[in-house]
């Protein structure tokens, strides 16, 4: 079996650095030509330099013009459940995570639109766990929302995608990562901002082999998506050139969190758990629920890292990330939301901007003209990731690079340096082309 797909692995270092230096927190980069183009491209450019200097949030809440070209946009989310808590007492209890992101987005794209003629509104519906997904989705229709921006589980999801009344309206999942959904359960109207398990898993094999820890004990939890993560982990080691030498899964419910003498109990069953696994360099832990992955540093039996969803963990967004004008659009976001940003938020930024650029350079909200650009080779934005983010034509998912980050600090970035790509190497992260089972 070929596990290594189109990706090239080379000794010398990769030359991108031009594309890097693009990726300023204000290129804007035009493909265009002729006197249209360039006053475009100039007036996108402002964009970026109030958005730099934290001002979008003020310009886009200002008075438009009552002809500009409308999109309304629709966020779609469920209420956080009550049954879940904080692992810790320093983490906070966000009831407004990805929607966030998308207002903050709004305004972004309002602060350009305003020269364009083009006007940005945002509606949204939180439903209740146990809420009618038609329901919800038919109060946004209610609202004139035209493009749907999706904070649902793939079960909701795909729910939402069957509903008629959604007619060819466009959905972007910003909350669901399940492989399937860019493979066979695929949709000609779905897009996905928010990454695959797979690229999530991939962006992690890689760094762990440029690090030479080629050796993985795997842990994963008791849920249906731990044990899909799981089985995504186990086959990038094998994409890459690793090996899990053993995996098991954590037996035991959700720790309580607040049980006195736990730490006691923590010591004494962790490293018994774990000290039959075969001689490793990482012990890999696949909890996406948070509920038991946390106590594993330090408890093991032999001393060594911990990465996966706890420790070392690949992500597509970071509140330590500062780099390639990172740290503008983290104060921007905590200013608006009084919090920092999540990877739920930056999936739903992600998707409004997508939005915001794809008509800015068309100058249209024609439905057509704006998926036509936004799936065309012309289309980049700037994701403050370091290289620009575009969607795969044949899957709808957008290629970014991935963050390796530490609790407080962020580590590297994958794609890793010597992965390379006959396209580009941020599509040596996730399902390539040629194996992907989408058919639109």
């Amino acid at each position: 079996m070929d596990v290594g797909g189109s990706v090239q692995m080379v000794d010398h270092e990769r030359q991108d650095g031009a594309g890097q230096d693009r990726m300023s927190p204000n290129y804007m980069g035009s493909n265009s030509m002729g006197m249209r183009a360039m006053m475009q491209a100039a007036r996108m450019a402002l964009l970026g330099v109030l958005a730099t200097f934290g001002l979008a949030s003020g310009v886009g809440a200002q008075q438009t013009d009552p002809q500009s070209d409308t999109i309304t946009v629709g966020y779609l989310g469920l209420e956080r459940d009550e049954e879940w808590e904080p692992l810790s007492v320093l983490d906070p209890v966000i009831d407004d995570e990805g929607v966030q992101g998308a207002r903050l987005a709004i305004d972004d794209n309002n602060a350009a639109g305003q020269f364009l003629g083009q006007e940005f509104v945002f509606v949204e519906v939180t439903m209740s766990r146990d809420s009618d997904i038609e329901e919800g989705l038919q109060e946004l229709l209610d609202q004139g929302a035209e493009w749907i921006i999706s904070g649902l589980p793939r079960d909701d999801l795909e729910a939402l995608m069957e509903i008629p009344a959604l007619g060819d309206r466009v959905v972007f999942n910003v909350a669901a990562p399940d492989n399937a959904l860019r493979g066979e359960a695929c949709h000609p109207n779905l897009f996905h901002t928010t990454p695959s398990r797979r690229m999530l898993a991939d962006a992690l094999a890689q760094f762990l082999g440029y690090k030479q820890w080629d050796r993985w004990a795997l842990v994963y939890g008791n849920t249906d998506e731990d044990r899909l993560l799981a089985e995504a982990l186990g086959e990038a080691a094998q994409r890459f050139g690793q090996e899990v030498v053993g995996e098991k899964m954590w037996p035991h419910d959700p720790m309580s969190r607040r049980a006195e003498g736990g730490f006691h109990a923590i010591q004494r069953e962790i490293p018994v758990f774990v000290q039959d696994f075969a001689d490793h360099d990482v012990l890999v832990i696949a909890d996406e629920n948070d509920y038991f992955g946390e106590y594993f540093p330090y408890q093991t039996w032999l001393p060594r890292p911990v990465a996966g969803t706890q420790g070392l963990k690949a992500t597509a967004w970071h509140r330590a990330h500062e780099s390639w004008g990172g740290v503008q659009l983290q104060r921007r976001f905590e200013e608006k939301a009084d919090r920092w940003m999540t990877p739920r938020d930056f999936a739903a930024w992600l998707a409004v901007r997508s939005l915001g650029e794809s008509s800015a350079r068309t100058d249209s909200v024609a439905r057509d003209e704006v998926l036509n650009y936004m799936l065309s080779d012309e289309f980049e934005l700037a994701g403050y990731l370091g290289l620009p983010v575009s969607f795969r034509t044949w899957n709808h998912q957008l290629r970014q690079p991935i963050l390796i980050t530490g609790p407080r600090m962020v580590a590297s970035v994958s794609p890793q340096e010597g992965y390379l790509h006959p396209r580009t190497p941020l599509d040596s992260l996730g399902a390539d082309e040629g194996e992907s089972q989408c058919r639109f």
